[in-house]
């Protein structure tokens, strides 16, 4: 769940506090486990970051279906991860470290 709150004496600056909800995929912290049928933030964390890659979803609604899965195993596939279609430990990994430093793309979210 994302927050945004923006204090009156710094209008228009935005505050963003990242909020963190479910059992997390690796240890202690991170994103929980996703995969067909989720519906969440963090499916559309995982749908953001697997378009602005190149890996089509079919679009941001936070629905983990067919198109997200097969996104999900296409961009598994060519990093070397198993390729089971579930955004887990590794592949929040992966996915985190791969976006980092992208840049505004035609997904970024605001």
């Amino acid at each position: 769940m994302w927050t945004y709150v923006e204090p009156q004496s710094l209008t228009p600056t935005w505050v963003h506090f990242d909020k963190r909800f479910g059992r997390p995929a690796c240890g202690t912290a991170g994103y929980p486990l996703i995969k067909r049928g989720s519906i969440s933030t963090y499916v559309l964390i995982a749908q953001d970051d697997l378009n602005t890659l190149g890996y089509k979803t079919g679009g941001l609604d936070g629905i983990f279906g067919g198109r997200t899965e097969e996104a999900v195993r296409n961009y598994q596939r060519s990093r070397g991860l198993a390729a089971d279609g579930i955004v887990g430990c590794n592949t929040w990994r992966s996915l985190q470290e791969d976006v980092v430093g992208t840049g505004r793309t035609s997904t970024t979210i605001d």
